[in-house]
């Protein structure tokens, strides 16, 4: 298993839901959460005065799944959050090494049951 953790334009989060959706992945966390990379800051009026905007607004997505998907699941991603500009994001993958259902308290380790929507 693995756990893909996106982080993207919050104007590209219902366009990248609609790609996942459009894989079989119906089954994802999602953040708000603000940062910085190399995407410029920029300037804010807050009551006639200046400031710079130095942390922007970005939306977390976090995903685990079977490591067959992980390919088809970065490319949809990265199709449907590029515009090409500074401050699209990044996609990070991570091991899952263990998984367990809290309702049971059994190992969980089909976890392509959140792919084509099955419960």
């Amino acid at each position: 298993m693995k756990k893909i953790e996106a982080i993207i334009r919050p104007q590209k989060l219902t366009e990248t839901i609609k790609g996942l959706k459009s894989i079989g992945i119906t089954g994802f966390t999602i953040s708000q959460v603000v940062g910085r990379g190399k995407q410029k800051g920029s300037q804010g009026v807050y009551r006639g005065k200046n400031y710079k905007v130095t942390l922007h607004p970005k939306v977390k997505l976090e995903i685990v799944l079977s490591d067959y998907m992980v390919e088809q699941t970065i490319k949809k991603i990265v199709g449907s959050a590029q515009t090409g500009e500074d401050g699209d994001g990044k996609i990070y993958v991570y091991p899952i090494l263990e998984a367990y259902n809290i309702r049971t308290g059994e190992e969980d380790d089909n976890i392509d049951d959140l792919v084509n929507g099955k419960d």
